[in-house]
C-alpha cells in the first residue's frame, strides 16, 4: 500500500510499503468524492501538482490531525491509489476494508456539515450541527458503510476541521440515522449478525457504479470478490453471496466450540467474575513487562490447583479486550474432562475460530484447505497438521494486527500437549505483532518445554502469596454477601461465616467456592455446625463431602454416578448416564437431582456431566479410590462394558435415522432433533476400552468368562453391523477400527473356541477391507459391504438377509484376500512405502510433496509431513525408528523426527532429483542416490555430507546398505549395479549383466553375500556380490520391475511391476509362490514388514497392506488374463458372453463359465449374435461355430461404451442407480470397464478381466 507524509520541506508526498511487511501505524480518511476534477490524483502528488484543487483541503486537514495524534503517516483513497492500473485499483477494492481496520484512528471529513457561527436570529442556541450531521451526505454513501464499521477509533470533523465527536460518544445518534446496532458501533464483531442483516445495513446507501453496492459489501460480510465492472449489479450480488455461503460452511466446519461461550460459563459456573479477585495483576511489574516490553512475547502464569488461575486469565481478557493496542484477542479455555477442549487440535481451532471471527479476510488461509477437504480439515488424522500450518500462515500474513492469544490450563490439554508447547513455544518467537498468555499447573513438564524460550516471563501465584490473599478475601467477601441477603443471615453470623472462610481458606478460590455452594443448601439455622464440619484443604473438603454423600438415602445411586464419571473416557450426557448406571434407571425422573448431590464434584452444563475442577476427578481416583470403588476401578469398567452391549443390543437397528435412502452420503445426514443414537453414542464409542481395562485375567477360573464369551459372541453376530452404521453416523469410524484390535487383543488370551476366533477375525477383515465405504455411505454397508464381502466371510453370512433383492454371480471372491487394507489420503502418485523397525508403522511418499505416517495396524494417518517443494521419490526409516529420511526431486534430503514430524534436517548437495535414500544399520549414516549420477553418504546427525562416490555414467536410481554395514550397492540407469566399500568409497564391484536400466537393489538380511535387483528388462536378478556373479535370473513379469525386498529372514523375495502386479518368490527353489495382482495401475514400491507378516505396496495414489502369507491360500475366481473389451447378453438374458484375449461364456444365473474360447486377442471387438442366436460373433466377423449360446433368434444388447440403459436400472462408473437413485456403490476394483444391462441384470467387465453379474430381485421395466 501507499502512505502519505510530510517530507523535510514540508511538501506531502507518497511512500510505498510491500505487500509482504506490515505498514507503519497511520491514520486514514474517509469522506465523500466531489465531481471528479475537483479531487487530487495519484499523478497530482507524484507530480507535485493538485494544491489548488479543492480536495486538496481535505488532505491537508488529514494531514494536521495526523501530527496532532503523533502519527507520520496517512492515508487518502483519492491520491494513495492510482486508478489508472486497473489490476492496482481491483486490489485496492479488495484490500480496503482491511486497509481501514487495521488504521490507528479514521478521520471522517464532512464538508457538508459546519460548525462555524451563524448570524443572530437563524438558530436559537447557536449552529445546529447535529441536524446537518443527521442529513450528512456520508450517511448515504454505499462506500462509507465499511468505513464507519472497519476502523477501532472513528473520529468525525466538520468542514472546519473542528472534531464533533467519535464514534463511542455519538453512538445513539448514529444508531438513530444507520440503524447499524450499537454492539458494533461499540466495536463490537460484526460476526454476531449474519450476513444479509449486515447487507441491510446498506438499503439505503447508493455508489456511483451499480456493481460497487456489491464490491462495498465484501469486506463487511468476510470475503474478497475481485471487481468485474460492466457485469451488472445482479451478477455482482450472486458472486458475493456465493463468497459468503462458502466462508460460512468454513466457520461453521471450524467451530467446534465457543471459547467466548466457555468464558461466560465458567464464569457463571464460579459465581461471576470479580474484579477485586484480579486486579492485583494489573499493577503487577512483570504483567507490565509483558504489557510494553516489545521484546518479551510469552507470559507464563503458573500455580497449585484452586488458585484462581482460570478466573484470574478471565479478568485480563476483559482487561485487555478494553485496550485498543490489540486488534484481536483471541483466548481458550482448556478442561481435561471435556473431550471438546482437551486436545491440542481443540485450542488450534477456537483461537482460529475467534481470529477470524474477528477479522474474517483471514479465513482465505484456510478456505484454501477446506474447498477441498470441507470439514474432515478439521476433524481427521492429519487435523493437526493442517491447522498447524494453517496458523503459521495466518501469523505470517501481514494483514494481520497486533494480536494477542490467551490459553488457559495448559496442564488440561491431555492430548498432543508436547505438539502444543512446543507450537506456543515457536511462534512466539515469531512475531513481534503476536503476544501470548498462558496458564498451567507448576508441572516440570511445561516447565521445560516452555524453559527455551528467550523472550517469556513467568508470574508465580505462590511467589505472589499477598496478592493471592487479598484476591482471596475478596472473593470470600462477595460470596458471603451473597449468602447473607439470599438466605437472611444475621450481622453475627455473616461475620461468623466470613472469619471461618477466612482462616481457613488457605488461599484456595476452590476451596471458599465449594464450602459456598454446600452454605447455599444448609437452612441458616444450621450454618454454624455446618461450618464446623469444612476442614481446611481441598483434600480435606473432598474427603468430607464423600462422607456425606455416603450419608445419603441416594448413596448407592451417588456412588455409582461418580465412579462412572470418574472412569469414562470423556463427560458423559443425562441420557447415556440413565443407560449406563443401573442405580439412575430406577430414578430416571430424579436423574438431575441425584447428580446435584454430587455437586460438590460434579456440575451439570446443557445435559452434560462435568468435574468441577480437575482435582475432584484425581481426588476421586485416588485418596477415594477405596469409597467409590469398592470392588475396584476394573469392576466398574466392566459393568459399564456389559451394559453398552447391552443398550446397543437393545437400542440399533438398521436405518437408525429412517433415512430410507441407501445411497446417501454421511456428509448430507443431519441429526434428528430427536436423536436415537443420543443414549449409545458413548457406548458405541468406548465399549471395547472399558472391557480392555475391566481385567487382566480371563481363564478358566474367572466366573464371569462363559458370560463374556457370550457377550462378544451375541454382538458380532447380531448387533456388528448396526453399530458400524452408528459409528458411520456419529463420524467415528476410526474409532470402531481400533474397538475390534482391542476387543481382538483381549480375547487373544481367552479361551473361546475357533468358531468365535474366526468370527471376530473376520469381523476385522470386514470393517477394514470396507472402511472407506463405511464413512462415506453408513447404509451402503447392508448392500455393498455385504455383496462384495468373499463367500466364505462369515460375517456376510449371518447378515446376507440384509442385502434386500440383489445378489451378484459368481461369488468375487471365495474367501478374504491377501490385501488387509488400503490407505487412502495421498492425492497424486505413491512413490514409496517403508516399515518402521517394530512394524507398527508405515511410511509413503507421494508426488503430492507429502510424506504421511501410517498406523499400520489402523490405517489412520499419524502424521503429514510436509516441507518439499516437489515430488518424494522415496523414504526410510532409521534403525532404531526415531528418524525418518526423505528424497525429493526437489533436489533435497529431509531427516524428520519420526514421532513428533519436526524437521530436524536438510541436506543439500544433489544437483539433481534425489531417487533414493537409506540408513546405515547403525543409524549414524545415510546414503543418498541422485541423477547427478552421485551418491553421497552424510551424517545422519549432523548433516555434513562425508563421501562423494562416483563412477556410474547415468543417474542412480536406488542406493542399499549391507546387513554388516561395511558395503553398499547401487542401481544405475547406465544398465549396472555397483558395490562399494561404505568406508573407503572404493567401487569394489560392478555388476553388468543387465539389458535395461536397473531400478532398485536390496540386500539379503540374512545370507550376505546375496544382492537383488530390479531392472526395466522385465527381469529380477539374484547376485553373489563378492564374485560379481548371476547366480538366477528371476523371470514373469511383464513390464518393468520398479522394486524388490527380501523377508526378515531371507527365504522370499517380493517383487513390484508395473505389469500391475506384486510377486512373492521362493529363494531356495525360485519359483514365484503367488502373484497379487487387483492393481488398478503400476506398482511403484513394495516393502516386508519387520516380521515377515505383512507387505506394504504403493500404487497409482493408494498404499496397500496385505497379509504375507495368506497367498498359498487364495482361490482365484474365474477371469480373463486382461481386460474385458466388450460384453454382451443373450435375447433371453440367460447367457453372457464376455471377450477380451479369449471369449467365455457364463451362465447369466449362477455366474459359472460355462465355456473358454481361445483365439486371438478380441479385447476391442464388440460382440453380437448371429440372426438365429447360436453363435456368437466379434466385431471383426470372426465366427466361433462349437460356442454354445442359447436364446432366441435376436441379436444382443451391444453396449461398447455405453454405461446407462433402460428408464429404471442405471450403472454411473461407481453407483448403480435404480429411479434416479443410488442403490448400490461398486468398489473400485470391480468398476466396469464395460457393461450391458438387460432386464434386471447388470453384467460388468472390469479392467483387470473379471466379469461379474448383478441381479435386482425386484420390479425394473427397462425400454
Amino acid at each position: 500500500m501507499r502512505l502519505l507524509k510530510r517530507d523535510e520541506n514540508g511538501g506531502i508526498i507518497i511512500e510505498s510499503f510491500s505487500d509482504g511487511l506490515a505498514p507503519p501505524p497511520y491514520a486514514i480518511l474517509s469522506h465523500t468524492w466531489g465531481e471528479d476534477n475537483d479531487e487530487v490524483t495519484f499523478a497530482d502528488i507524484v507530480n507535485g501538482n493538485g494544491k489548488g484543487k479543492v480536495g486538496y483541503n481535505k488532505i491537508c486537514f488529514c494531514d494536521k490531525q495526523t501530527q496532532r495524534d503523533g502519527l507520520q503517516y496517512f492515508w487518502v483513497d483519492t491520491c494513495c491509489i492510482n486508478k489508472d492500473d486497473k489490476a492496482e485499483l481491483s486490489q485496492a477494492i479488495q484490500s480496503m476494508f482491511r486497509w481501514y481496520q487495521n488504521a490507528k484512528t479514521c478521520y471522517v471529513y464532512l464538508s457538508d456539515v459546519q460548525t462555524k457561527e451563524r448570524k443572530v436570529g437563524e438558530t436559537v442556541n447557536g449552529p445546529d450541527w447535529q441536524a446537518m450531521f443527521t442529513s450528512s451526505r456520508w450517511f448515504t454513501r454505499g462506500w462509507t458503510l465499511q468505513e464507519l464499521i472497519a476502523p477501532r477509533t472513528v473520529k468525525f470533523f466538520s468542514k472546519e476541521g473542528n472534531e464533533l465527536g467519535d464514534r463511542s460518544s455519538l453512538r445513539c445518534l448514529i444508531n438513530k440515522i444507520t440503524s447499524i446496532p450499537l454492539q458494533v458501533l461499540d466495536g463490537g464483531a460484526v460476526s454476531q449478525f449474519k450476513s444479509d442483516e449486515r447487507q441491510r445495513w446498506a438499503n439505503d446507501r447508493n455508489t456511483k457504479l451499480k456493481e460497487d453496492k456489491a464490491y462495498a459489501l465484501s469486506g463487511l460480510c468476510g470475503v474478497h470478490i475481485a471487481p468485474v465492472y460492466g457485469e451488472g449489479e445482479e451478477e455482482a450480488f450472486r458472486r458475493l453471496h456465493s463468497e459468503i455461503e462458502k466462508l460460512e460452511a468454513c466457520v461453521r466446519h471450524l467451530r467446534d466450540s465457543d471459547p467466548r461461550n466457555d468464558k461466560k460459563r465458567i464464569e457463571e459456573t464460579k459465581g461471576g467474575l470479580l474484579f477485586n479477585s484480579y486486579d492485583w495483576i494489573l499493577d503487577h511489574s512483570t504483567f507490565h513487562q509483558w504489557q510494553h516490553d516489545p521484546t518479551t512475547h510469552l507470559l507464563w502464569v503458573k500455580g497449585d490447583p484452586g488458585k484462581g488461575k482460570t478466573m484470574l486469565l478471565c479478568g485480563i481478557i476483559d482487561e485487555i479486550q478494553k485496550n485498543i493496542t490489540y486488534n484481536t484477542v483471541a483466548y481458550f479455555f482448556c478442561q481435561a474432562t471435556d473431550s471438546r477442549i482437551n486436545n491440542a487440535v481443540a485450542v488450534l481451532r477456537g483461537l482460529l475460530y475467534m481470529l477470524i471471527d474477528q477479522q474474517p479476510l483471514l479465513a482465505q488461509h484456510v478456505q484454501k484447505q477446506h474447498e477441498h477437504a470441507g470439514k474432515h480439515l478439521f476433524e481427521d488424522a492429519n487435523a493437526w497438521i493442517a491447522l498447524r500450518d494453517i496458523f503459521r500462515d495466518v501469523l505470517q500474513d501481514p494483514n494481520l494486527g497486533r494480536t494477542c492469544f490467551i490459553v488457559d490450563a495448559l496442564d488440561e490439554c491431555i492430548v498432543d500437549l508436547p505438539k502444543l508447547l512446543d507450537f506456543v513455544a515457536k511462534q512466539s518467537s515469531e512475531s513481534d505483532r503476536v503476544k501470548w498468555i498462558v496458564s498451567s499447573r507448576n508441572w516440570p513438564d511445561i516447565e521445560a518445554q516452555l524453559e527455551g524460550v528467550g523472550n517469556k516471563i513467568k508470574l508465580s501465584l505462590e511467589l505472589n502469596a499477598d496478592s493471592i490473599a487479598t484476591a482471596v478475601g475478596a472473593f470470600i467477601e462477595q460470596k458471603v454477601n451473597i449468602l447473607a441477603t439470599k438466605k437472611q443471615y444475621t450481622r453475627g453470623l455473616q461475620l461468623e461465616v466470613l472469619q471461618h472462610l477466612t482462616s481457613n481458606a488457605n488461599d484456595t478460590f476452590l476451596w471458599v467456592a465449594l464450602v459456598c455452594q454446600n452454605l447455599e443448601k444448609t437452612p441458616t439455622r444450621h450454618v454454624r455446625k455446618k461450618l464446623n464440619q469444612f476442614p481446611p484443604g481441598l483434600d480435606a473438603l473432598y474427603e468430607r463431602m464423600v462422607s456425606q454423600i455416603s450419608g445419603l438415602e441416594d448413596a448407592e445411586a451417588c456412588l455409582q454416578v461418580l465412579a462412572l464419571a470418574a472412569v469414562s473416557y470423556r463427560p458423559i450426557t443425562i441420557p447415556e448416564l440413565v443407560t449406563l448406571a443401573e442405580q439412575v434407571q430406577e430414578n430416571t425422573d430424579d436423574v438431575e437431582e441425584i447428580v446435584a448431590f454430587c455437586g460438590s464434584f460434579l456440575t451439570l452444563r446443557e445435559g452434560i456431566l462435568y468435574f468441577v475442577h480437575q482435582s475432584a476427578k484425581d481426588f476421586l481416583l485416588t485418596k477415594a479410590a477405596l469409597q467409590i470403588f469398592p470392588d475396584g476401578a476394573e469392576a466398574i469398567h466392566y459393568l459399564t462394558f456389559l451394559r453398552s452391549m447391552e443398550v446397543m443390543s437393545s437400542r440399533l437397528h438398521r436405518d437408525i435415522y429412517n433415512l430410507q435412502e441407501q445411497g446417501i452420503a454421511n456428509k448430507d445426514i443431519n441429526i434428528p432433533v430427536q436423536d436415537p443414537l443420543a443414549p449409545v453414542r458413548y457406548s458405541c464409542a468406548y465399549w471395547a476400552d472399558h472391557l480392555r481395562d475391566s481385567n487382566s485375567d480371563w481363564s478358566n477360573d474367572n466366573a464371569e468368562r462363559p458370560k463374556l464369551i457370550a457377550t462378544i459372541e451375541s454382538f458380532f453376530k447380531e448387533t456388528f453391523l448396526y453399530w458400524i452404521e452408528a459409528l458411520s453416523l456419529c463420524r467415528n469410524v476410526e474409532q470402531g477400527i481400533a474397538a475390534v484390535a482391542k476387543v481382538l487383543l483381549v480375547m487373544q488370551n481367552v479361551e473361546k473356541g475357533i468358531e468365535l476366533d474366526s468370527l471376530m477375525n473376520d469381523a476385522w477383515r470386514f470393517i477394514m477391507h470396507h472402511k472407506n465405504m463405511i464413512k462415506k455411505w453408513p447404509l451402503q454397508i447392508y448392500t455393498s459391504g455385504i455383496l462384495f464381502s468373499p463367500r466364505t466371510s462369515i460375517i456376510r453370512d449371518v447378515f446376507e438377509s440384509q442385502s434386500q433383492g440383489w445378489n451378484v454371480r459368481p461369488y468375487l471372491e471365495h474367501s478374504w484376500g491377501a490385501c488387509l487394507q488400503t490407505l487412502e489420503g495421498h492425492s497424486r502418485w505413491t512413490f514409496s512405502v517403508a516399515f518402521s523397525p517394530d512394524g507398527t508403522r508405515l511410511a509413503s511418499a507421494s508426488f503430492d510433496f507429502i510424506v504421511k505416517i501410517w498406523d499400520a495396524n489402523s490405517g489412520q494417518c499419524l502424521q503429514n509431513l510436509e516441507g518439499h517443494s516437489d515430488g518424494v521419490k522415496s523414504v526410510a526409516f532409521s534403525p532404531d525408528g526415531t528418524m525418518l529420511a526423505s528424497a525429493s526431486y526437489d533436489t533435497k534430503i529431509k531427516i524428520w523426527d519420526a514421532h513428533s514430524g519436526q524437521c530436524l534436517r536438510n541436506l543439500d548437495g544433489h544437483f539433481s532429483f534425489v531417487f533414493s535414500v537409506a540408513f546405515s544399520p547403525d543409524g549414524t549414516m545415510l546414503a543418498s542416490a541422485s541423477y547427478d549420477t552421485k551418491i553421497k553418504i552424510w551424517d545422519a546427525y549432523s548433516g555434513q555430507c562425508l563421501q562423494n562416490l562416483k563412477g556410474h555414467r547415468y543417474g542412480v536410481n536406488s542406493v542399499a546398505y549391507s546387513p554388516d554395514g561395511t558395503r553398499l550397492a547401487s542401481a544405475s540407469e547406465d544398465q549396472t549395479v555397483k558395490i562399494w566399500d561404505a568406508d573407503s568409497g572404493q567401487c569394489l564391484q560392478t555388476l553388468k549383466e543387465h539389458s535395461s536400466p536397473v531400478r532398485f537393489v536390496a540386500f539379503s538380511p540374512k545370507n550376505t553375500t546375496r544382492l537383488a535387483s530390479a531392472s526395466e528388462d522385465q527381469t529380477v536378478k539374484i547376485w553373489d556380490e563378492y564374485s560379481g556373479q548371476c547366480l538366477h535370473t528371476l523371470k514373469g513379469h511383464q513390464d518393468y520391475v520398479n522394486s524388490v525386498a527380501f523377508s526378515p529372514h531371507g527365504t522370499e523375495l517380493v517383487s513390484a511391476s508395473n505389469d500391475r502386479t506384486v510377486k512373492i518368490w521362493d529363494m531356495d527353489s525360485r519359483m514365484c509362490l503367488y502373484t497379487l495382482d487387483g492393481f488398478g495401475d503400476s506398482v511403484s514400491s513394495v516393502a516386508f514388514s519387520p516380521n515377515g507378516m505383512r507387505l506394504a505396496s504403493a500404487s497409482n495414489k493408494h498404499v496397500k497392506i496385505w497379509d504375507a502369507r495368506i497367498g498359498f491360500y487364495l482361490h482365484k475366481p474365474e477371469r480373463h488374463s486382461k481386460e474385458v473389451g466388450s460384453i454382451a447378453f443373450s435375447a433371453d438374458g440367460t447367457r453372457l458372453v464376455s471377450v477380451s484375449s479369449e471369449v467365455k461364456i457364463w451362465d447369466a444365473y449362477s455366474g459359472r463359465c460355462m465355456q473358454t474360447l481361445e483365439g486371438q486377442n478380441h479385447k476391442v471387438s464388440p460382440v453380437t449374435l448371429l440372426p438365429d442366436g447360436a453363435y456368437p460373433i466379434l466385431g471383426q466377423g470372426k465366427i466361433f461355430p462349437h460356442a454354445s449360446i442359447v436364446g432366441a433368434a435376436s441379436n444382443i444388447i451391444n453396449l461398447g461404451y455405453v454405461r446407462k440403459i433402460g428408464r429404471n436400472i442405471r450403472l454411473d462408473n461407481d453407483w448403480i442407480s435404480l429411479r434416479g437413485k443410488r442403490i448400490l456403490w461398486i468398489p473400485e476394483e470391480y468398476r466396469a470397464h464395460r457393461s450391458t444391462i438387460r432386464n434386471n441384470k447388470i453384467a460388468i467387465g472390469t479392467k483387470h478381466g473379471r466379469v461379474w453379474i448383478c441381479t435386482f430381485h425386484g420390479s425394473v421395466e427397462t425400454s
